[in-house]
Formats: structure tokens, C-alpha cells, sequence
């Protein structure tokens, strides 16, 4: 159980990492989100933004995996 509550949080690290390396401060979608608004921003991100596709491919990832026990 420990190797895939560890493997959820490397996951989940590398999605932070993304987005405070590539997201926060990022032109593209500062620009979008004032021109466009937050959905067409948030759109573009997803669609066909590089690090917008690996997040999304980390997702996948994260709901592939069994869910963490509650207790």
C-alpha cells in the first residue's frame, strides 16, 4: 500500500512542479484570460499548451490509480 500512496504524491509533485515552473507567470494565459476570460484561458491549457498535456497525462495517471484508504 505505501509504494502507491507514494507513487500518488510523486504524481501530484510533479503536477505542482509543472505549474509553478511553467503556469504561474505565464504570458499565454495571463493574455487569454484578460482577452477571452478564464474558460477560453483554461481551454487553451488544456488543449494545446505542451505543459498543459503533460499535466493532463499525469492526471490520467492519478485517476488510473486505486483511491487512498480513508481510516
Amino acid at each position: 500500500m505505501g509504494k502507491k500512496r507514494n507513487r500518488r504524491k510523486e504524481i501530484l509533485d510533479q503536477i505542482a512542479w509543472l505549474e509553478e515552473t511553467y503556469c504561474d507567470g505565464c504570458f499565454l494565459k495571463s493574455t487569454f484570460r484578460k482577452e477571452y476570460g478564464k474558460t477560453y484561458a483554461q481551454s487553451f491549457c488544456i488543449q494545446q499548451c505542451t505543459v498543459g498535456e503533460q499535466m493532463r497525462q499525469y492526471g490520467e495517471m492519478l485517476l488510473s490509480a486505486p483511491p487512498r484508504s480513508r481510516r
